[in-house]
């Protein structure tokens, strides 16, 4: 199993910050690097790629806040 983290160090921590969407859904199996989610950070968007291949577990729903280094999803 492969912990997928929000990345840190890519905006302020004191700055609102929200996963705006999935790509893919809870069991789908995804490719190491693809592109699982599109965080918001105010008007700037960062892609949360995945570390492993695998079936994904997603943990946060869309919409809501996040920080850096929290569990977002994982990868079985």
């Amino acid at each position: 199993m492969t912990d997928v983290t929000i990345p840190t160090g890519l905006w302020n921590e004191g700055d609102e910050a929200a996963i705006s969407a999935w790509l893919y859904s809870n069991g789908d199996s995804v490719a190491e690097n693809a592109v699982l989610a599109e965080i918001m950070v105010e008007k700037s968007s960062f892609e949360l790629l995945s570390p492993a291949a695998g079936r994904l577990t997603i943990l946060v729903a869309a919409e809501e806040a996040v920080r850096p280094g929290q569990l977002a999803a994982r990868i079985d």
